[in-house]
């Protein structure tokens, strides 16, 4: 069990009861607290009664009076204070087993928890709910969800997650509508497996549960070079993603004209592999699976034309700009005009080259492709999607102050959107 107190805001309510980072909250008013949402709504109250415990040991009861919207003010290591829920399926695309041996051990938490996908935007299989669970999300309104579909035939999910409870989707779909509970889904979508026909059933069954379901994002399956699975995954080429393009945009076309929404949408890596334009961004009806990689490059790529034109830097100012292979011959189109600009598309040998995304890039192997690249630079742009949230460290630990001893004096500037990447290489630095 734990509730610790990562960091306590100035002037804040926390600040004034004398909490401090390292303090425990055990319960609140009596109630034994499970999470930052149980902490939320027993906090609603104006008398309250806190279970701290110390971080020496010693435990002390605080009693005291709020306003009814007034908040603690105190940050907690970690969202969930009775450990995350774990996932218990072994689906035959399962990224987390596609990592490298000996990586941090965060790397290897498969969660499948309910909460984080309220907080956070996790997406979860439905799975290892419980009818307590279900009480729960309802009680306490816990919408909308992110919930990992990858098939809406009930036999086919269940070979995909490999379980049985995969087969009950439906029924955990009812639940959560019952319960008035919204949700976004997405399919991990491989070819040969659930694309085709498929595909087809389970995007016309997701449509069915509008207004229910918000979205339907459908990306390509990847496979790294340290995947062990003996279940044959196939990937999509040009040809059979320009297919499966083809395929969507029916639905697309049909949505819009009932809804004026999309509602299904397309992982950049289709028009990637494709070699496909991107749609228009109010196709993307506000990005709302921006995170999960939908719309990402064409939202980057208006924010970079829509910002405030600056004067040029002197062109003597050396910029490479590191990224995906991917997405390289964008930022060349992009910095055409920008003879001091150099793109330094990254193959990943960690994970595998057909692993061609910026936000998976390793420290390890940006350092071998810029000393490879060579020549003289005076920044070196990164894509902030490589590091761990928060922190400016890869997911092979290699830290970006280790790109800055290394290639001192260049300066190493992670990038953020298209605008700070407009401004940076125009010489706002």
């Amino acid at each position: 069990m734990d509730g610790t107190i990562s960091n306590v805001a100035a002037g804040s309510l926390a600040e004034e009861l004398e909490l401090a980072a390292g303090d425990k909250i055990l319960a609140v008013n009596g109630h034994k607290i499970t999470d930052i949402i149980d902490l939320s709504f027993q906090l609603a109250e104006e008398e309250i009664e806190l279970l701290i415990e110390h971080a020496d040991g010693e435990r002390e009861i605080i009693a005291f009076e709020k306003d009814i919207d007034e908040e603690l003010g105190a940050e907690f290591s970690t969202a969930v204070f009775d450990g995350v829920r774990r996932c218990k399926n072994h689906c035959v695309f399962c990224f987390v087993d596609m990592i490298a041996p000996n990586m941090r051990k965060t790397l290897s938490v498969k969660d499948d928890d309910y909460r984080l996908s309220f907080l956070f935007g996790n997406f979860i299989t439905l799975t290892n709910l419980t009818a307590k669970d279900f009480r729960r999300i309802k009680n306490f309104h816990l919408s909308p969800l992110f919930v990992s579909i990858h098939a809406m035939n009930p036999e086919l999910r269940a070979k995909i997650l490999r379980t049985p409870l995969g087969a009950k989707i439906n029924t955990q779909l009812n639940e959560l509508e019952r319960a008035g509970v919204e949700y976004h889904t997405q399919v991990v979508l491989c070819k040969d497996l659930n694309d085709g026909a498929e595909l087809d059933f389970t995007i016309a069954e997701i449509f069915k549960r509008r207004p229910h379901a918000l979205s339907l994002a459908i990306v390509p399956v990847g496979v790294t070079r340290h995947r062990r699975d003996k279940f044959e995954l196939k990937q999509f080429d040009k040809v059979s993603a320009a297919k499966v393009i083809e395929q969507v945009e029916i639905f697309q076309k049909k949505s819009r004209a009932e809804s004026g929404r999309t509602f299904v949408y397309l992982g950049d890596e289709f028009y990637f592999i494709a070699e496909k334009d991107f749609p228009p961004a109010e196709f993307y009806d506000g990005f709302p699976q921006i995170e999960n990689g939908i719309g990402m490059t064409r939202n980057f790529i208006d924010e970079f034309r829509n910002a405030e034109e600056i004067s040029p830097a002197d062109k003597n100012f050396s910029i490479d700009v590191v990224c995906g292979t991917s997405i390289a011959k964008i930022f060349s189109r992009l910095t055409a005009e920008m003879p001091n600009v150099r793109i330094l598309p990254v193959v990943n040998k960690f994970f595998g080259e057909r692993v061609n995304v910026s936000g998976l890039l390793t420290g390890g192997d940006i350092i071998d492709a810029l000393k490879t690249f060579g020549g003289t630079r005076d920044a070196i742009l990164i894509p902030s999607t490589a590091l761990k949230s928060g922190e400016e460290i890869f997911l092979d630990d290699v830290t970006v102050d280790d790109l800055r001893k290394i290639f001192a004096p260049a300066k190493v500037l992670p990038i953020h959107d298209g605008a700070e990447f407009k401004r940076t290489l125009k010489g706002s630095l």
